[in-house]
């Protein structure tokens, strides 16, 4: 490896983060190791410890240290509303809002052909699991409002309705093209009460 082998493998490894270009990459390695070595371990040492006991919740497939989040075992939430989202970063602005009870259904994606995910590798056999079970009575479609989250949501409404279960998808208050995660709570919690049927 050459004289900058190490350093350029921290560059190329914070590129990996979304947004994170080449300058950016390059920016932070040298902040850390100039400036903020403490800082860089407290990094290294809390990823670390995500890695080893962040896993999937068993039901909800969110993040989670334990086998069921503390969603899913929260005894006061409405068991018969399912939300369905992309992302654990969506699943936490909508939590944000304050306006939704219910349980959810973290997709980690969405379908997109041309990409190989298909509905196996977003979770589909396990929403139909939880369908089956026969409590939920409403689904609420909180996919991104991109193409490709309008596409998962109008295949997932399809097998939804297909069960005599509501599909319900939000209200258009969050923008098309928009990302739930960068939506403030009032937008959301107004697409939320205004959601309609998918």
């Amino acid at each position: 490896m050459n004289e900058n082998g190490v350093l350029d493998a921290l560059k190329q490894a914070l590129r990996r983060l979304p947004g994170v270009g080449p300058k950016s990459a390059q920016r932070m390695a040298f902040y850390l190791l100039e400036r903020d070595r403490d800082g860089a371990r407290r990094i290294a040492e809390a990823l670390s410890n995500a890695l080893e006991r962040i896993k999937h919740c068993q039901r909800c497939n969110n993040l989670s240290e334990t086998d069921v989040c503390a969603i899913c075992s929260a005894p006061k939430r409405d068991r018969s509303l399912l939300c369905i989202v992309e992302s654990p970063s969506d699943l936490v602005s909508l939590e944000q809002s304050g306006v939704y009870q219910g349980l959810y259904f973290v997709l980690m994606g969405r379908l997109s052909p041309l990409d190989g995910i298909g509905p196996d590798e977003i979770g589909i056999p396990r929403i139909e699991q939880l369908l089956a079970e026969g409590a939920i009575k409403e689904v609420v479609l909180a996919t991104n409002l991109t193409v490709e989250g309008e596409a998962t949501a109008h295949y997932l409404s399809d097998m939804i309705r297909a069960r005599g279960i509501r599909a319900t998808r939000i209200a258009y208050g969050v923008p098309i093209g928009g990302e739930l995660e960068y939506t403030d709570r009032t937008t959301l919690a107004r697409a939320l009460a205004g959601r309609r049927d998918a």
